[in-house]
């Protein structure tokens, strides 16, 4: 037995890392902590555009007094210390999987057995799928509400601009997506600079503002938290869920972790993003206070009149990168959802020689921009569409911190009762906010729900489908000995298959079947009666873990006699194999360009009786699996060296 590893699978900076480490960025520690501001800080770092103004209006009052401004302004500023802070940039960052985060990431973790095998998802695996399908969901509104916040800017210029409100959002949005494919490298070193002038200017304007009325530093204390709810105590809840809308972009800072590193994403958020924040809601509160009637637009109305113009064109730009965070992330768990058999096969496009996390996912970039504008058009308005921002979201924090316990106790080795301590803490405030949210789901926050629920079902019908495929051909699988026993034509046996060797050639039969005759080899052996004289069975193996890139567990290679032999070629969930420079590795006696690969399209049926899946489940994984990708195209095989052949299989 022969182990070796592929030399064009994985750019050069994840082939040397050792197995079991962290891919390495190579950009200096500055210049990956702008990148993370362009791709990672945009979400959070406009929420100040929209979500102190709702929070005010939920109080129902045109003019709220000062107790309720501070309380408003106090329990956005310490949700963000503790929830984003202390919770994802000091313990959920620390959840990675060999550098890379995001839900899915997370369940790896928590529950690595059963998603190799392919056994029963549990509570915590489906969890994990739903918090999974609610940042999908959460892809389409973010864009949406965020590049209309910052075009309804034009309206404090004059009202005459409102009736190009709409226009000029979709043609932002379509300006953005149409960008993706240059890829994340890219966007973030231009984005990066942008979004620190924009922290910079937020930081100043609410600075300013402070220095006029520095009574509102009083506001830091929480004990105003408590005087505002008892004052506001019948509306205390929807305000609840309306300061929730500082908090979105939390969980988009675990999903990008691949493509900037965590180091990068602390330091962003330490240094730049959380003074900026705080200095900014601290200045809106100290313009309402000042002046009550600010209190439909307090983020602009904060701004001298000199500045105005200014911050309404960075703001347009900063809700542009604002979506970049989601977009990107979205791509990172669709990428992670097909290794993990969650969705079909899609083309994935690596944009950078240096981060193999930066990708570019063609149909997910379609998708979300379709679904973004007619989200846009459908509600029009960024008051609007806050009713429908944040259940997905905070539904997504709670599911983390559920998660995040088995981490805890598992992985870290924290003592329960200290695990449990903290996730309670943590628990309490996300659900609260779950349920504060949950209040707005006839406003509109049915749609993320919608969407959240429609991408689950889909998900765990196709994880259902894949591997009812794999177990049936598993369990029709046969024995190499009995199998050579029936090709060979000088002892004739019972269900015998009279087939010629073809001197001299080499075929590759890629097989999900890891131990024994795949039947689709059999198959081919019925239905054209021949065999290469040399039979490789080729299966592609994903591991949990986001890269193999050690020699001893990238590719194995099994002489198993009489012309044949197998090769497992193993990855990780970020990854996409490269079949043919594996095999130049397995195989260094083999011309890579003289081998011939043979695919099979198993064409699925549903068994009467006894099926391995639901009726219901099947219907939507045959469809979602004609959709797919052909797995040759996927594993970078080339065409003409491909033969695709049909296999029933019933299930």
């Amino acid at each position: 037995m022969r182990n070796e590893t592929s030399k064009t699978d994985a750019p050069a900076a994840v082939k040397s890392a050792p197995s079991g480490h962290h891919v390495v960025h190579h950009a200096t520690p500055t210049a990956m902590a702008l990148l993370a501001l362009g791709i990672v800080f945009g979400d959070i770092g406009t929420s100040p555009l929209y979500a102190f103004q709702v929070a005010l209006k939920a109080t129902g009052s045109a003019a709220p007094d000062q107790t309720t401004v501070y309380g408003i302004a106090s329990l956005i500023i310490w949700s963000l210390i503790i929830t984003i802070g202390y919770k994802y940039n000091s313990l959920v960052l620390r959840a990675d999987n060999e550098g890379q985060g995001g839900i899915l990431a997370l369940i790896s973790l928590v529950k690595p057995a059963s998603w190799a095998t392919g056994a029963g998802l549990g509570a915590l695996g489906l969890l994990g799928i739903i918090g999974a399908a609610f940042i999908f969901g959460d892809g389409t509104i973010t864009p949406a509400i965020s590049v209309l916040s910052a075009m309804e800017g034009l309206k404090v210029l004059t009202p005459k601009l409102d009736a190009v409100i709409i226009p000029l959002t979709l043609a932002v949005l379509v300006g953005l997506f149409y960008i993706q494919k240059g890829g994340t490298e890219k966007i973030g070193k231009a984005f990066g600079p942008i979004m620190f002038v924009w922290f910079a200017a937020m930081a100043l304007i609410g600075a300013a503002a402070i220095w006029q009325h520095p009574g509102v530093l009083w506001a830091l204390w929480p004990g105003y938290i408590v005087s505002m709810m008892e004052t506001n105590w019948v509306v205390g809840p929807v305000i609840f869920g309306a300061v929730f809308l500082a908090l979105t972009g939390g969980e988009a800072m675990y999903a990008d972790m691949g493509h900037v590193g965590a180091a990068s994403i602390r330091r962003g958020f330490t240094f730049v993003v959380l003074p900026s924040l705080v200095l900014n809601y601290l200045g809106q509160a100290a313009t309402v206070v000042a002046d009550p009637g600010t209190i439909d637009n307090p983020f602009f109305k904060a701004a001298p009149s000199f500045a105005l113009v200014p911050m309404i064109a960075i703001a347009t730009l900063a809700t542009i990168i604002a979506s970049q965070a989601l977009i990107t992330g979205s791509f990172s768990l669709t990428r992670q959802a097909i290794q993990m058999s969650l969705l079909p096969r899609m083309k994935v496009i690596q944009t950078s020689k240096e981060e193999i996390g930066q990708i570019y996912i063609p149909v997910v970039n379609w998708l979300l921009m379709f679904g973004t504008i007619l989200i846009v058009l459908a509600f029009r308005s960024s008051d609007s569409l806050a009713a429908a921002y944040g259940i997905a979201v905070s539904g997504t924090m709670l599911i983390t911190t559920i998660l995040l316990y088995s981490v805890m106790v598992n992985r870290w080795q924290w003592k329960p009762v200290v695990a449990g301590s903290v996730v309670a803490l943590f628990g309490t405030i996300d659900l609260g906010f779950f349920v504060s949210n949950s209040m707005k789901i006839v406003e509109g926050g049915w749609l993320p729900l919608v969407i959240g629920g429609i991408l689950t079902y889909l998900m765990v019908a196709f994880r259902a489908g894949q591997w009812a495929s794999r177990r049936e051909l598993n369990a029709k699988s046969s024995d190499l000995d009995v199998f050579l026993a029936r090709i060979d034509c000088k002892q004739p046996v019972p269900n015998s298959i009279d087939v010629v060797r073809i001197k001299g050639q080499t075929g590759v039969f890629m097989t999900k079947v890891f131990d024994g005759v795949t039947p689709f080899l059999e198959h081919y052996a019925k239905s054209f009666r021949s065999l290469p004289e040399h039979v490789v069975l080729c299966s592609v193996q994903t591991m949990m873990v986001p890269f193999v890139v050690h020699d001893s567990s990238r590719v194995e290679y099994q002489n198993l006699g009489k012309g044949f032999s197998r090769v497992i070629i193993r990855h990780g969930f970020m990854q996409t194999p490269r079949i043919e420079g594996a095999l130049a590795t397995a195989m260094p006696h083999k011309e890579v360009h003289d081998l011939h690969y043979f695919v099979s399209n198993e064409n699925i049926v549903r068994k009467a009786t006894g099926s391995r899946i639901s009726y219901i489940n099947y219907i939507a994984y045959v469809i979602m699996k004609n959709l797919a990708m052909k797995s040759f195209e996927f594993f970078h095989l080339r065409g003409e060296k491909v033969t695709e052949i049909g296999l029933p299989l019933k299930i």
